[in-house]
């Protein structure tokens, strides 16, 4: 068997999906706190910039400190990497930091039966007993990354327009009879 192909199914049948990926069994932590750190490896940062249609990512870290019970989990930390975007303004490729805070709560799925999937509060399923830090890191990166990067330095000069500029400009001019 591939290591890709041991890779997808995980030991209770959940599939592992996505270019990162960390299952963390959340009853093996020590009861009531515990802390996981995710550290993308090279690969690992070039398949999620892909993903996320950026040219680089590196140094992709998660910092999560755990609180509370087996059924009801808060996960608080930072997502950190050092990402390469596209300056909206000028088009150049430039690096920066990205740092976004992280705040879940998971809880057990039998305590979601019931409720309404428009619910703003409700807490994130655990699967199986399990977390899967791998996405979550992923998912506040995602977050983090800002939609309309500009280069530092670069600034957006907006076109100002004249009285006859604008494609329309030579019937304007023969309209008022200055033709």
């Amino acid at each position: 068997m591939s290591r890709d192909s041991r890779r997808e199914i995980a030991q209770d049948g959940v599939r592992d999906s996505g270019p990162l990926v960390r299952w963390v069994n959340v009853e093996r932590l020590p009861q009531g706190r515990g802390a996981v750190t995710v550290e993308a490896s090279p690969a690992e940062c070039a398949a999620l910039a892909a993903d996320f249609g950026i040219p680089g990512l590196r140094d992709l870290v998660g910092r999560f400190a755990i609180t509370g019970s087996t059924s009801r989990l808060t996960v608080t930390g930072t997502v950190e990497a050092l990402v390469t975007q596209v300056c909206t303004v000028s088009l150049e490729p430039f690096e920066g930091p990205v740092s976004e805070p992280v705040e879940v709560v998971f809880t057990d799925t039998d305590q979601l039966a019931g409720t309404d999937a428009e619910d703003a509060d409700i807490p994130d399923p655990l699967v199986g007993g399990r977390i899967d830090f791998g996405a979550l890191t992923a998912e506040f990166l995602a977050l983090g990354l800002d939609p309309y990067p500009r280069k530092p330095g670069i600034a957006f000069e907006p076109v100002v327009a004249g009285d006859d500029a604008g494609p329309l400009a030579g019937l304007r001019r023969l309209r008022d009879g200055g033709g």
